[in-house]
């Protein structure tokens, strides 16, 4: 497993060495079941949220490694202008994309729910799931359902030439904004994602 998620969070770390290593369900998938289970307890997290930067890189590349597309590396300035806008969606209780800054293109996926009710891997898994609806070929004939937003969250989080991520949480009254930003931007029809 360790060989296999070499670029990710987990390499070297004690849940991919000497614990998991040498049993029986290295291999396996409950042996991967097990650790993705367990990791957040392993590195700390005590809250849905804590670690949120860690737990959202690892979250995004588990789907990336797992299909050999290259880990992304997380990146503060894009976690600061996630923050400014998760900020904003709160304090206006809005929930739409930032306008696009042709100058310096970044690709954004938003997430929003029930305060305090979803860990990170959650949020961050609702994109995930759209893989049911994907299907290979160009940008945006990559649903299966014909609806490209369908997929669209799904294509940014594994679009091959993103090389970066960063994201912010923020909280409202009733509701946590999750906004990722990504670099390169991703969803450029036309293009392959992966």
């Amino acid at each position: 497993m360790a060989g296999r998620r070499s670029g990710s969070w987990l390499a070297g770390s004690w849940l991919a060495g000497s614990w998991l290593a040498g049993s029986r369900l290295a291999g396996s998938w409950l042996g991967r079941a097990a650790v993705l289970v367990a990791a957040p307890f392993v590195i700390g997290a005590t809250g849905l949220t804590s670690n949120a930067d860690l737990r959202l890189l690892a979250s995004h590349n588990r789907e990336r490694t797992a299909l050999g597309i290259p880990p992304l590396r997380w990146d503060p300035e894009l976690a600061a202008g996630a923050r400014q806008w998760a900020n904003r969606l709160v304090r206006n209780g809005t929930f739409h994309h930032a306008p696009e800054n042709i100058a310096q293109p970044q690709g954004e996926n938003l997430w929003a729910g029930t305060r305090g009710a979803f860990a990170v891997e959650a949020m961050v898994g609702a994109w995930v799931r759209e893989r049911r609806y994907f299907k290979p070929g160009a940008f945006p004939n990559n649903s299966v359902t014909g609806h490209v937003a369908d997929v669209d969250h799904y294509t940014q989080v594994m679009w091959r030439d993103t090389r970066a991520v960063g994201c912010a949480i923020a909280r409202g009254a009733q509701e946590d904004v999750l906004v990722c930003r990504y670099s390169q931007a991703g969803n450029y029809i036309g293009e392959r994602p992966f």
